[in-house]
């Protein structure tokens, strides 16, 4: 027997058609959200709860509902941007059936909150299964209209369990907003979970298309970018986007594809782009790319998915083809560089392709005991004697030299002696910089323009002006054997509690490979004052000085706590100069709030002499009766801290350093005196790039600070810095090549 035919129920209709435009709560915020652009909203918030089932809010800032049309906005097939069929062959706006609002009344609970810019107050109304439940009540409210969704899928429990983790919604919902939030960069989104304070993805109005890109992907992404644009008059077609360069690159496919500002779905699209890729990417793996399509209306049909997400249009291969061309032209400009990116790996890891290798010392050697055989890929040459980096870059006009040729220098700035001096005679004078063991005792004037120039700190003008007329002078009576490792006289035994702590807490910090890589690594070379190249056995690493170097010292001084020699500046410099310098300087933060700037540092100056004793006491920084400095702690031989930091060391000093809590006062007076006497590119970076007229001192400069980084703070991190475990993590030691897997891409080649 045939079965009947009967005409389903309105309510079932409606059901059934809901479930086909809103299959997830991402879909309901979609559509919420291009109807606020449609608004012409310039800010959009978002607020979720359980992933968009318990609780959904979009507020915008757009025209707003008259209130005369809130009766019908949830019903179905009621829309302001179309009223006949032909419209669709023109149609410019995101939404034309009049669908969204009813799908989402028919699934869940929905409050509509809206005014219109004429209007004295806002209205509300809620709404179920497409009606209107009570006429609007005024109320108040901001121009614009809000939406809240509760309940969603209350009444269709399958699809409600089916979407069972919160966690998975919200992060569709978190990727659609961002897509809109990048393709509309003069509008600001934002989205959070309801009761957070801080927004999951948010976005300024005045952010453009690539500051949108960083702060949704990050800078990896957006430093990558390539700019793409083209168009077509005969085919109606314009595009523009940015796409990833070779250099990036991912195991899934990023692809925002806007056509006519609507986002869409295109797998013939990715799959053209793709294929170009291959060529450039590695196996497997994928770019990120944006593309905005502008494709003459009426050559765009639009109404092909109840959801919107795919659309057909006029000559798609020929279309295809041109974007195709030009992804693969712009990709063939950029291609004259490659940046590769290693990840940290520590020193001594069993790894698969680095088995345990022999010393350099033995490497070429088989011991009687053993068969083994060492091969080539595990052979590596470290002899200290051999050409440094520095050979290779050179200019030609300059001869090398084993160390600095401006180092001892006279007061009044003379001109250094002959740059062609031997060897062991440019030693000899190093060795001078500081009196050991009574064997004799001199004035020493450091003169490097990196490291210590001649102009006394009083008169210090900016950072950037060398310095004059300053004396180093180191207290003596003592013997090599009772020196530490700042070279202090007359050890004294500290046993406070604080410093014991912080002593504790450096050694139980300490990485054991680390260690072992800094004690037995062959320096390469300075990339950088703030960067340098180590080989350790057969790994070659990226080090950063500046860090290192902030550490050696933080630990000396907390180490040698009280046991410091003394670099006396042979002119007191006037604490009330160096503090008006660092106020001058934007770095200090100041502002006219704070108060005149001669009175912050003529409290500077009163503050910093009633901590006069301890300072002296505890880390030879002598200030005089007067309010100047007249000392500056020793923590390693041949070694002078960069004076233009002087000024805002000060400043820091009497601001940044917790005076009231014993351990916290040691602990950032430490730190803010390591931060001081740490290499820093800014006071050398500046100085080795002179001008014309400065090239012959500049040469003899630059070989200083790098004749200080290998020789002084290097051999230092040999016998002195215990590195913290932080440092494989953080970037600051990162591993660059490694000679067996070397030897495995050339066998490849």
């Amino acid at each position: 027997m045939a079965s009947v035919i009967r005409r389903l129920d309105e309510a079932v209709v409606n059901r059934i058609a809901a479930g086909e435009v809103i299959q997830r709560p991402a879909n309901a915020i979609k559509e919420m959200i291009e109807n606020c652009l449609d608004a012409k909203s310039t800010s959009i918030q978002v607020i979720v709860k359980e992933g968009g089932l318990k609780f959904i809010q979009v507020q915008d800032n757009g025209c707003g509902i008259r209130k005369e049309d809130l009766d019908i906005v949830c019903e179905r097939f009621t829309t302001s941007k179309l009223q006949k069929f032909e419209d669709l062959a023109s149609i410019s706006t995101y939404g034309f059936r009049g669908e969204a609002l009813a799908s989402i009344s028919h699934v869940a609970h929905v409050t509509v909150t809206t005014k219109t810019a004429d209007a004295k107050c806002a209205f509300r109304a809620t709404y179920s299964d497409g009606k209107i439940k009570a006429p609007p009540k005024p109320c108040a409210g901001n121009q614009g209209t809000q939406i809240m969704v509760e309940d969603l899928f209350y009444n269709v429990n399958t699809r409600r369990k089916a979407l069972k983790n919160p966690n998975e919604e919200y992060a569709k919902i978190l990727e659609v907003v961002s897509r809109y939030a990048i393709h509309n960069s003069g509008i600001s989104f934002s989205v959070k979970k309801q009761g957070d304070t801080v927004s999951d993805v948010r976005t300024l109005s005045n952010a453009s298309t690539v500051d949108n890109i960083r702060a949704i992907f990050g800078n990896a992404v957006s430093r990558e970018l390539i700019e793409v644009g083209c168009e077509d008059a005969n085919l109606a077609f314009k595009m523009k986007g940015y796409i990833t360069n070779a250099n990036y690159s991912v195991k899934k496919c990023i692809f925002l594809l806007f056509i006519n500002h609507r986002l869409v779905e295109s797998a013939a699209m990715r799959k053209a782009i793709e294929t170009v890729y291959a060529a450039y990417l590695p196996k497997s793996m994928h770019p990120f790319l944006y593309l905005s399509l502008e494709i003459a209306p009426q050559n765009v049909d639009v109404n092909v998915h109840p959801t919107k997400h795919e659309v057909h249009f006029l000559h798609e291969d020929s279309i295809l083809e041109l974007v195709q061309q030009h992804v693969e032209s712009k990709l063939l400009g950029s291609n004259s560089s490659r940046m590769y990116f290693t990840q940290t790996l520590l020193p001594g890891i069993d790894c698969s392709s680095s088995e345990v290798v022999k010393s350099a010392a033995n490497s070429s050697v088989v011991t009687k005991g053993t068969s083994e055989k060492v091969y080539a890929n595990q052979m590596v040459r470290t002899d200290s004697r051999e050409q440094k980096l520095d050979a290779f870059l050179q200019p030609v006009n300059n001869p090398l030299s084993a160390g600095p040729t401006e180092l001892i220098t006279e007061v009044n700035a003379r001109p250094p002696e002959s740059s062609h001096r031997p060897q062991d005679a440019e030693m000899e004078e190093v060795s001078d910089l500081v009196e050991v063991a009574d064997v004799q005792e001199d004035t020493v004037k450091p003169g490097g323009p990196s490291e210590s120039g001649h102009l006394s700190p009083e008169t210090l003008p900016s950072r950037k002006r060398p310095r004059e007329d300053m004396d180093v002078e180191l207290e003596k009576n003592y013997t090599r054997k009772d020196m530490t490792a700042a070279c202090t006289p007359r050890r004294r035994i500290i046993n406070l509690t604080s410093v014991l702590t912080l002593q504790e807490e450096i050694s139980n910090q300490t990485h054991a490979k680390l260690q072992e890589m800094l004690h037995e690594h062959s320096f390469v070379g300075c990339v950088s004052p703030q960067w340098a190249l180590a080989q350790y056995q057969t790994k070659l690493y990226l080090l950063n000085t500046t860090k290192l170097s902030k550490e050696l010292f933080y630990q000396i001084l907390i180490y040698d706590f009280a046991n410091f020699g003394v670099l006396r500046l042979s002119e007191p410099a006037p604490l009330y100069e160096l503090s008006m310098l660092a106020l001058e300087d934007p770095e200090s933060g100041w502002t006219e709030e704070d108060g005149p700037k001669e009175g912050l540092a003529e409290y500077i100056v009163e503050f910093l002499k009633k901590k006069t004793e301890m300072l002296k006491d505890y880390y030879s920084l002598e200030i005089d009766e007067e309010g100047n400095l007249t000392g500056l702690p020793l923590l390693i031989d041949n070694y002078v801290p960069p004076l233009e930091g002087l000024p805002m060391f000060i400043l820091r000093l009497a601001t940044e350093v917790n005076w009231d809590e014993e351990k916290e006062c040691f602990e950032s007076l430490s730190k803010e005196l390591a931060m001081f006497y740490s290499i820093r590119k800014q006071y050398i970076i500046e100085e080795s790039n002179p001008t014309n007229s400065q090239n012959e001192d500049s040469e003899s400069g630059s070989t200083t600070w790098k004749w200080t980084v290998e020789h002084v703070l290097y051999k230092a991190f040999r016998t002195h810095l215990l590195p913290p475990k932080h440092f494989a993590e953080d970037g600051n030691i990162l591993q660059l090549a490694n000679l067996p897997d070397l030897y495995k891409v050339f066998e490849r080649c």
